[in-house]
Parts: structure tokens; sequence; C-alpha cells
């Protein structure tokens, strides 16, 4: 075996084990739900009232939104400018997104943030500290490639593919792509010469309220910026702007915890994938330039604050799946691979929930494999673009629950793992892990392909 555990590492791994192997992920909001439609049940334990509010959000989340005026007024407002007319555009079955397929496919369910660096003005200081970034001065915080009749779309996102093989210890090549992303048809004019990108496909949606549910407490307990514990891993929490109380506060949500709660990251989606505005972000992304008021909207708040608690009330109670195969050997060796290779530092397993203002999601134990921390994930996978505190290598660790049912759910054999979808297979996402994932890297690189099957097939049973 590549690596011989001593029988204390093993006792410790053991006792990790009999925790961090539960059959309901997500406690008792954990459904028994499979197939493609796996992501988009309630939570198990909500009251059949409680069920009537989630279709309602589900009605809102799921449908799409139509120019105004409308005689749909609750659900008219869209763009002028945008990527998608639905919620679900973009979480398809309220799963992950992924990068188009090829040339003439549109880029429904990725989109492309755009920003500049700062120079420090005042002006750039106050736009940082509450948006985080400095948006591209003609087209703003992000490229919308859709635009409502009589309307200019931003430009068309185009991806290609440079590919290279990696050798593994035994021998074993692997082709890994990395994308090259390229934007043409600007329907402005010329993007800033120093304008930063970053492809992001839309993530999943279950278990975003039990997320939100886990107490700051617990997650700054794991927060090491300096690395004081001299182990390699320092996570640090974002520190970001929360539109509601107008101060700033940590990060969870986004690819790089950019969004305080989830009521903001849904106003927020909004705003910038539909141009819909809301009480949370009165203007959409569009830019002096751009006039979009020219255009016909739906309103001041185009989307209501009824509305908005519906889709918040849906977008936190989507449950997690059920475990699989937890008595399967592979499973059990695999996970002892995992805690042995210290992916654990970030993907911490397990955590209770602290008070909620929904009963489901209080005090539940639950198992998502996050920190909800940055880290530093090496040049590879680098989009060089801050967002507030973090910085152009750092993402926030993406939770792990749910990954078994990731390709049924995207109805395809490949899921598109990663921020941007590169990864076409769970080991393709492993082997892009650099930074202070490269000694677990290397680690598993050197494995048998047993071992390596054995830690995937853990991976499968989340």
């Amino acid at each position: 075996m590549w690596l011989q555990l001593t029988s204390a590492l093993l006792c410790a791994s053991l006792a990790i084990n009999a925790q961090a192997n539960p059959l309901q992920p997500g406690g008792k909001t954990t459904t028994d739900k499979s197939g493609s439609s796996a992501f988009s049940m309630p939570a198990a334990n909500l009251s059949f009232d409680k069920r009537l509010d989630f279709s309602v959000g589900n009605s809102f989340f799921r449908n799409p939104w139509v120019t105004a005026p409308a005689t749909t007024d609750a659900r008219d407002g869209l763009g002028p400018l945008f990527n998608t007319n639905a919620c679900q555009g973009c979480h398809i079955r309220d799963g992950r997104g992924h990068p188009p397929h090829d040339q003439a496919d549109n880029a429904v369910s990725m989109l492309v943030r755009l920003s500049i660096p700062d120079d420090a003005s005042t002006e750039q200081h106050a736009l940082l500290k509450m948006h985080g970034v400095i948006g591209e001065p003609t087209y703003g915080g992000q490229l919308q490639d859709m635009a409502i009749p009589g309307a200019t779309p931003e430009g068309k996102v185009n991806i290609r593919y440079h590919t290279h093989n990696l050798t593994l210890g035994d021998g074993t090549q692997v082709e890994l792509r990395d994308p090259i992303l390229s934007v043409t048809e600007l329907g402005y004019g010329d993007l800033d010469p120093q304008t930063m990108f970053s492809a992001r496909i839309a993530p999943p949606m279950i278990g975003l309220g039990l997320l939100e549910a886990i107490t700051e407490t617990d997650l700054l307990a794991r927060h090491d910026p300096d690395d004081n514990s001299g182990n390699g891993i320092s996570g640090r929490a974002n520190r970001v702007w929360d539109n509601d109380l107008q101060t700033t506060v940590m990060g969870r949500f986004g690819w790089k915890a950019g969004q305080p709660n989830l009521r903001q990251q849904n106003a927020s989606a909004f705003a910038g994938d539909m141009g819909i505005t809301s009480a949370l972000f009165l203007a959409d992304d569009c830019t002096d330039t751009q006039a979009c008021d020219r255009y016909p909207n739906g309103g001041e708040l185009e989307v209501s604050e009824d509305i908005m608690d519906a889709v918040t009330f849906y977008s936190q109670h989507l449950a997690v799946p059920m475990r699989r195969n937890l008595d399967k050997p592979d499973v059990i060796a695999g996970e002892q691979l995992f805690l042995a290779l210290g992916c654990s530092s970030c993907h911490t397993p397990s955590y209770t929930t602290g008070p909620h203002d929904s009963p489901a999601l209080s005090q539940q134990k639950i198992y998502p494999y996050t920190d909800l921390l940055l880290h530093d994930m090496g040049e590879g996978l680098a989009d060089h673009r801050p967002e507030f505190l973090a910085n152009g290598r750092e993402w926030r660790t993406p939770p792990l629950w749910g990954l078994g049912y990731a390709a049924e759910v995207a109805g395809s054999e490949d899921a598109f793992y990663l921020h941007d979808g590169r990864a076409r297979t769970l080991l393709e996402a492993i082997l892009w892990h650099g930074g202070e994932a490269e000694t677990a890297k290397q680690s598993m690189m050197a494995m048998a392909s047993t071992e390596r099957a054995q830690l995937i097939a853990f991976l499968e049973s989340l």
C-alpha cells in the first residue's frame, strides 16, 4: 500500500469514519429520492403548510420570467440584458451547470465575471467595499450574452480547450483540459485592456439552508490564515458586504464566498443573471454606456419582497439526498484514504447547525464536507481575479455532498466539476488541485489504481 498507516492513525481514522459515514447527510432534511430529480426535493421534515411555501418558491425559481409589461406582472421585468430567463436555466434540475458544449452553444449555465484592477481612488475604494470588485466600465461585473427585443447583447462567450496528459505513479495517463476563454461579438465597444475574467458554472442548490445555519463560531474555528497549526492549510474567511445590514460580514456562498446569505445570493443572481431588480439590488448590471433605462422594465422592485421570500425559502429547503453504498468495502477503504490524505482538512466532514428561523434546519447533524473557507488552490485553477478578500488563486471549499448523484441529475456521463466545469470526472477534478492541496494530490497520484478506485468510490457514495 502507498501509505502505511500507524495503528494510532488507523484508530483515529476509524473513529472519524464512524461519525462521517451517516446515511442522512442532511440530518432530518435528507431525502431518499434518486434519479434526475434527486436534487429537487423539499426537506423531508417540512410540515405540509411549509411544503406549500416550498412549491410557491419552486414556481418562481423554475418558470421563465418575461419582458415587461406583461399580463404576468408577478414575473415580468426580464432584462434588458441577461444570461437566462429562469433560475433553472443555470441550475439545471437544481444541480450544477456546464460550459458551452461547442462554439454554437449559448453559455446559459456558465457565467463570466468581469472586473478591472483597483486604482486606489476614493470612488473605487467605495465600490470595492460594497461589491468586492471594480466592474468593467462599459460591461459591468458580468457579461450578459442575451437581450430583450431591441436591445443588444453584450457579447458571445467562447470556450476552447488546451489538453495535456498527466502520468500517474503506476503509468496511467489522464487527459486534463485547460479552458481558454474568449469573448467575441462585443455589442458596446472594446473591453478595458486590463479586464480580468472568471468563468463559473452554476453550483448545485442542495443543502444551502443547512450551510447557512452553521454557526459562524464553528466556521471560524478552522480559520487559520497564517497556518499557525503548521499543517500547510491556511483557510481563511472571506469578508463581504451585507446589503441589508450595511456592514461587512463573513461570506459563505458563491465560488469565492462572495455573498453573505441566501437572500442576497438570490437577489444578486436576479440582478446579474436576469436583469431583475429587488429591494437588495435596486439596479441591474447595466452601465451608463448601455443606457438600459430606455427599455421597458417592471418597476423599481421587479422582484417583490413576497416573491423574494418564496424563492429564498425554496433555496433554503432543497434536500440533500441519502448516502449510498455505505457498507461496501471499497467505500469504507476509500474514506480511510480520504482522511489519510488530509482531504478533510478543507472538506470538513460534519457540523451541527445552530438555531434558524426555520425549525427544519435547526440543530441538524449534517455532513457537507466543506469548511466554507478560502484556500489557495494553485496556479492551475487560478482566475487571477480578486473578490473581496479572496485573491486570484483562492476558492471556497465546495461541499461534496451529492457528488454521487451529479451525473444522473445532469443526465450525462460527464457532470462537469470545479468552478468552470473543466473536469469531466472526479479524478480529473482531484488532479487539478494544487496550492494547499498539492501534497495530497501528489500522494493520490502515487497510489495504486485499486486505491484510486476506492477513493473515487467513497466520493461517489456521498
